[in-house]
């Protein structure tokens, strides 16, 4: 079970920074996209289920599309759902006490969410909205609690997933808690790279770096903190910005400088 745990993240992992470009880039060419199934096949917790378990699970869902913007769920309310992105990109956030919205974590491709409201029955804990437009596969919260039931290998691949997203906000909260500035954009910045980012010859690239704004509502800082501390790193000639797109030059230099 554990090696085939390791083999679905890795997995995972070509998928969201290669074979997503890939297959889009092929139905613009005519060549027939992947089927929901094998789409799920990349997801860590359907991931080392049997293939015609996994065409089973394609078939007690539904999938539906979010536009740029819209809100998919909301902080406090009923959870009756788990949500798969197929496409696109997601953001998750909370609402300060003053009113200001904290960004926790951005997703994509082949991730989850929903999962904590549908296991203990309470409200929704974040606010999650469409980055861009992005379809999504919704599995109802009996449907997703029969799974459970049946297929004991989820629970478990569940489990780890839920065990490395809080080791994460467990990094994350200390150090955007100890760090000056610099670190804490830094701190941002890997873990996007991390979640979205793709290598090319030692390059980190991340395509789309979130608006500034969004940066600062992940860092904890203000949106003229994150433009001068970018620039700052540019500077210094640890990235490269185009744009929207952000190179991290050396990551692993990067990461021993501020993490």
């Amino acid at each position: 079970m554990e090696k085939n745990l390791i083999l679905a993240l890795f997995i995972k992992f070509i998928y969201k920074y290669h074979a997503h470009h890939n297959f889009f880039d092929k139905q613009s060419k005519g060549v027939n996209m992947p089927s929901l199934s094998e789409l799920l096949l990349y997801v860590p917790i359907f991931a080392d289920l049997p293939e015609e378990t996994v065409e089973k699970i394609s078939q007690i869902g539904s999938r539906k599309v979010y536009t740029k913007d819209s809100v998919i769920l909301m902080e406090e309310e009923a959870g009756t759902a788990l949500f798969v992105i197929i496409d696109g990109k997601v953001k998750v956030s909370r609402t300060s006490n003053d009113g200001r919205e904290v960004i926790l974590s951005i997703l994509n491709e082949s991730d989850f969410f929903g999962e904590m409201a549908i296991l203990d029955g309470l409200t929704r804990s974040a606010t999650v909205t469409a980055l861009e437009d992005a379809e999504l596969f919704i599995v109802q919260r009996s449907d997703f609690l029969d799974l459970l039931k049946a297929h004991p290998e989820i629970s478990i691949a569940l489990l780890y997933e839920l065990t490395q997203r809080l080791r994460a906000a467990d990094m994350k909260i200390k150090s955007l808690s100890l760090k000056d500035a610099e670190g804490k954009v830094a701190t941002v910045i890997l873990q996007i790279a991390d979640d979205i980012g793709k290598i090319k010859q030692g390059i980190v690239e991340i395509d789309k770096l979130p608006l500034q704004q969004d940066l600062a509502n992940m860092a904890g800082t203000s949106r003229e903190t994150i433009s001068r501390t970018l620039h700052s790193f540019a500077k210094k000639g640890l990235v490269e910005l185009e744009g929207s797109k952000l190179r991290i030059l050396n990551y692993e230099k990067f990461k021993e400088t501020f993490i």
